[in-house]
């Protein structure tokens, strides 16, 4: 649990209080206006037409990317850490997934569906499913080129080199897996864009968690070593366990050593700068 002091501010008269409060206020919806206008602005970026053909296997079998949008035009797809071999998914991206079954209702019925994809072979993805007690369609691109294509995934080469092209520019490599989110439209005629993907903390706007942490006096407090996620999320299971989350996004159980983590920052969140 993490109980870091916080260096109290001033305190004040309740007039005092909502002076600062407003001009806060004030702030904040300049932050709110400019919001909506990037939102505006990502609906009317270009999109892509998907020419190639993407198979993944699922529960009811294998599924191609026009059948993912389950009779909507919008699909969100969440790029889930999880290789071949892993025992289980990366923390990060569990943490985001933690959010997902409760808003599956009211996205599906305001014409999106919401999949999650990873790499590794579906009975792995099954497994760690249940243990989690998750109810979201997760399916596996395992065989397909489609994690390597939307830059989630990388080679045996590009491992080699000790670079990848990861969040639209070359960054240095620290896990066979990263995280992201890609979105695609299907029109009348069947045809299938790409309209937006994002990596790195842009998926932070799905985990909810830390929109209420970010309400309160100790904030998020992340406080290091990494000065982010890595520093205190685990999965939701995993909380009494003793441990730390490696450079990759992975759990790593207490050694009877002191184990000493690395400082390089979580695949699945860029460090806070």
């Amino acid at each position: 649990m993490i109980t870091n002091q916080i260096e109290r501010p001033e305190i004040v008269s309740p007039a005092e209080w909502l002076a600062a409060r407003k001009q806060l206020l004030i702030k904040e919806k300049q932050l709110t206006r400019q919001s909506d206008e990037i939102d505006r602005q990502r609906r009317e970026l270009p999109w892509v037409r998907v020419e190639k053909s993407y198979l993944f296997d699922g529960p009811e079998g294998q599924q191609t990317l026009a059948e993912l949008f389950a009779g909507r035009s919008q699909l969100i797809i969440s790029h889930f850490m999880f290789a071949p071999g892993w025992k289980e998914g990366c923390v990060g991206c569990s943490f985001r997934s933690d959010h997902v079954d409760g808003a599956l209702a009211h996205l599906e019925h305001h014409d999106v569906s919401l999949v999650t994809i990873s790499r590794a072979p579906l009975p792995e993805i099954e497994a760690f499913k249940k243990r989690m007690g998750w109810r979201f369609r997760w399916l596996s691109s395992y065989g397909s080129d489609f994690n390597y294509d939307y830059h989630v995934s990388f080679t045996k080469e590009q491992v080699a080199a000790g670079k990848i092209d990861y969040n639209y520019g070359s960054a240095a490599f620290l896990s066979e897996e990263f995280s992201g989110l890609s979105v695609f439209s299907k029109d009348e005629t069947e045809g299938i864009f790409h309209t937006y993907s994002t990596y790195g903390r842009g998926d932070e706007m799905l985990a909810t968690t830390y929109m209420y942490l970010d309400l309160t006096p100790k904030g998020r407090n992340e406080s290091g070593p990494r000065y982010n996620l890595t520093d205190w999320v685990r999965h939701h299971d995993r909380y009494n366990a003793p441990g730390v989350v490696d450079a990759g996004g992975r759990f790593v159980a207490a050694q009877p050593q002191e184990f000493q983590p690395s400082e390089a920052s979580c695949g699945c969140e860029e460090e806070r700068v």
